[in-house]
């Protein structure tokens, strides 16, 4: 069993894995004042017993890496992702700072299509990988290299986001693209490899401006789209009308309970209802909203 969590932070994005071997991954930070301490409280207890714990930053906007300082305080990050960028900020605030010191430091790893990390994706006779595989950036990818080269001019670093999947060994397949913005995955839609997916957290929190090609829809065929928190008047529902979604804004935390070859999903807002989720008699949980049947 893993557990797969989205956080319901405002408008950010923040997840963990609890993995079903050795390691703990935190996807991205976005720690708002009033719940600072609970959030990182939880993410303190639900590390406890993991002997790898990472963090993985898609990109170094701030409503990703909100609250990086509080947390590398508390836990002491050892083990830091992303892709090798140089972005600049016109305004640095302690967080970026934060960022880059780790980015820069003997602690950081970089992501890129197919890399190969101990216990990240890779096993030995220590301890299991943690099923996180890198799809994307291809480093060579003249694309790619622009967006390196805008952030580094301090245009935004949404593009150089990763495509970053967990696969659990016969189990579900989640997907994540950071803030990958509309105009730059159809300029890449070719370059990329994409599999069948269960769960899609959509790109840009699922605002128009990070629409997916319908091409990778069409390869990814996901069985829930999960939109991020966003004004709901920014949320892209039109182009994935034809998929089942969770939508943060209403639901709250979510939490993907990932068992062999199905799904429990739970949320924090016992109010919230969907139509699309098979019902468990076994599960008894006031925020159960159903399971996700993977089939054989």
């Amino acid at each position: 069993m893993s557990v797969v969590k989205s956080l319901s932070v405002g408008n950010g994005d923040m997840f963990y894995i609890k993995h079903n071997v050795d390691s703990f991954t935190i996807i991205d930070c976005c720690l708002p004042d009033d719940i600072r301490t609970t959030l990182i409280n939880e993410i303190v207890r639900e590390k406890e017993g993991k002997g790898i714990v990472r963090f993985l930053s898609t990109h170094p906007d701030e409503d990703h890496i909100y609250g990086l300082t509080a947390l590398d305080d508390e836990i002491g990050i050892v083990n830091f992702y992303c892709v090798n960028n140089e972005t600049t900020k016109e305004e640095e605030t302690d967080d970026f700072k934060r960022y880059c010191r780790l980015r820069d430091s003997e602690k950081s790893f970089s992501l890129e299509k197919g890399c190969s990390r101990k216990w990240l994706n890779s096993s030995d006779d220590e301890r299991q990988g943690a099923g996180i595989t890198i799809l994307w950036p291809d480093p060579t990818n003249q694309t790619y290299k622009d967006a390196l080269a805008a952030a580094k001019a301090g245009e935004g670093p949404n593009n150089i986001s990763p495509i970053i999947k967990y696969s659990l060994n016969g189990g579900a397949t989640i997907l994540w693209m950071g803030d990958l913005e509309q105009e730059f995955m159809e300029n890449i839609k070719n370059d990329v490899d994409l599999p069948k997916v269960n769960v899609l957290f959509a790109p840009h929190h699922g605002r128009k401006t990070g629409t997916l090609p319908t091409e990778w829809l069409e390869l990814m065929s996901p069985d829930i789209i999960v939109m991020g928190e966003a004004p709901s008047e920014d949320l892209d529902y039109a182009s994935y009308d034809e998929f089942n979604k969770i939508t943060q804004n209403s639901a709250g935390d979510i939490l993907f309970d990932c068992i062999d070859n199905k799904v429990h999903i739970y949320v924090s807002n016992e109010e919230y209802t969907v139509d699309f989720l098979d019902y468990d008699q076994t599960v008894a949980n006031n925020y159960y909203i159903g399971t996700l049947n993977l089939g054989s």
